[in-house]
């Protein structure tokens, strides 16, 4: 019964952790990569009764084919989990090839519920692939955010709530995407005289430079409008909070810190149907992650009766990572080769960054040796790979016999880099005693030696040796023969004596 008992209780595990192993989140195999988007990295904006094509852009980042890649929405049980009428029991598209670096689309067509108010909310996608094979290369899921319009009717109440309630939920949007959006509006006065609320908007924002890198300051600047055609807005207070990350209290700080020390930035006013920017130096903090980051920008504002209005909006700014790496030192067995033979050239690659490099490949180049290009990959931040090469001699060069190893990499957009590397490999001329009958010709070409009288002098030498060993050869034969004659004379003599 205890043997019994002990099996029971193995076979319960093992179930058990079966049952875990759908749990665990499944990644990519290796070689295959799937970068899902939606286009031009936008959140976007529902309307009441507004039907709308949610976007999805597939690329194939990795080095081999995906195939049938399904891609579905994960329906909520809860209205306040999805935003959407749900007019099917499910939803999925597919394709039935993506070629590694393709580039394809699905769409779901949805429309926002009647109930919805004003807000944002997480659509999660399914996604899987698989190989030739039929076996699973890919099983994923994959976020994005949507802002949603309540019905005009209940637009001013929902709107006056998220205002009420915007804090560290407000970045969520903007880091999902490389843009801005607008919240909400929260008016204190009865009117503004001619019934209509004054509101400022952002039109959209700069940064200079273009291209954030972590760790380097750069200024924003944020483009608004006076949204109203008749109402001056003046006495405008701007707040700009940026997410904070960290792994603990001690270590946690907001990704971008205003580089003057304060957040804050006044403006007079707009004129009605205006416009004006505001602008602040920020600098990215080294440690960020490459990818967008949010910053949520809150307004105070006075209208023509100097009743005080608040309002909101999020921007989202991407941070890029610059490629960190560095190569070992080449092993070039032999350091010196002739033309003809190779030598073996090696060294590691370590990518020392953040970001994943993506078809890094290496190429070699020199005017002693034949171009040689080999492919290594992807490469993940802290990882490494080997480089190893054979380099055959094209032609014999002097001085250092320099080498250029020239190597080229993606990053997540597909814009590509380049890096060099170069060391010495010399390449000599073939060795004497390995001359080849073309070599042995064209040094008989190029002397000023006559050909003719040569060849006629190695013949006559030729004729006499053959003459001295025949003449040789007949004088043995004679004194052979006279040797034995004189034996036969000799037998002769003793014969007659004995008779």
């Amino acid at each position: 019964m205890k043997k019994m008992s002990k099996w029971l209780a193995r076979v319960c595990i093992a179930v058990l952790l079966l049952g875990t192993v759908g749990m665990i989140p499944a990644k990519a195999a290796e070689g295959a990569s799937l970068k899902v988007e939606t286009p031009d990295n936008k959140v976007l904006t529902y309307s009441y009764q507004e039907q709308q094509d949610f976007v999805l852009d597939l690329t194939n980042t990795g080095d081999v084919d995906l195939k049938k890649i399904k891609v579905s929405p994960k329906l909520r049980d809860q209205s306040d989990e999805w935003p959407f009428k749900t007019e099917y029991q499910s939803y999925e598209e597919s394709l039935e090839l993506l070629k590694a670096g393709e580039k394809e689309s699905v769409s779901f067509s949805f429309t926002e519920r009647d109930d919805v108010g004003s807000g944002r909310y997480v659509l999660t996608f399914a996604i899987t692939a698989e190989d030739e094979n039929g076996q699973p290369l890919i099983v994923d899921e994959r976020s994005f955010y949507v802002n949603t319009t309540a019905k005009p009717e209940d637009r001013a109440e929902s709107k006056s709530e998220d205002v009420k309630n915007s804090g560290a939920d407000a970045f969520d949007v903007a880091a999902a995407a490389g843009g801005f959006d607008n919240g909400g509006v929260s008016y204190s006065g009865g009117s503004s005289g001619n019934g209509s609320v004054p509101r400022v908007i952002v039109t959209g924002f700069t940064t200079d430079p273009a291209e954030v890198k972590a760790g380097s300051n750069f200024t924003l600047t944020i483009h608004l409008k006076n949204t109203s055609k008749t109402t001056r807005v003046s006495n405008m207070l701007f707040e700009l909070q940026a997410p904070t990350e960290g792994a603990d209290e001690q270590t946690s700080s907001p990704v971008f810190l205003p580089a003057s020390g304060s957040n804050s930035i006044y403006l007079d006013g707009i004129k009605a149907n205006g416009t004006a920017d505001i602008s602040m130096q920020l600098n990215a903090r080294a440690d960020l992650v490459q990818k967008p980051y949010g910053i949520h920008l809150t307004m105070k504002y006075e209208d023509s009766q100097a009743d005080q209005i608040d309002a909101e909006a999020n921007l989202s700014i991407p941070v890029k990572q610059n490629a960190r790496f560095e190569f070992s030192e080449f092993e070039i067995t032999p350091e010196s080769i002739e033309v003809g033979e190779e030598a073996n050239v090696s060294c590691n690659l370590y990518n020392l960054g953040r970001i994943k490099l993506y078809n890094v490949k290496a190429i070699f180049e020199g005017e002693q040796i034949e171009k040689e290009e080999t492919f290594l990959g992807n490469l993940e931040p802290g990882s490494s790979t080997a480089i190893d090469v054979m380099l055959e001699g094209k032609k014999a060069v002097t001085g250092e016999g320099t080498v250029k190893m020239t190597l080229t990499y993606e990053d997540e957009a597909g814009t590509v880099s380049t890096t060099e590397e170069s060391f010495q490999l010399m390449v000599n001329e073939p060795s004497a005693d390995e001359w080849t009958e073309d070599a042995m010709v064209e040094e008989t070409e190029g002397s000023k030696l006559p050909v003719i009288p040569v060849v006629i002098a190695v013949l006559i030498v030729a004729g006499v040796a053959v003459m001295l060993i025949v003449r040789k050869k007949k004088k043995a034969r004679k004194l052979a023969e006279e040797e034995e004659e004189l034996l036969d004379e000799l037998d002769g003599s003793s014969e007659d004596e004995q008779q």
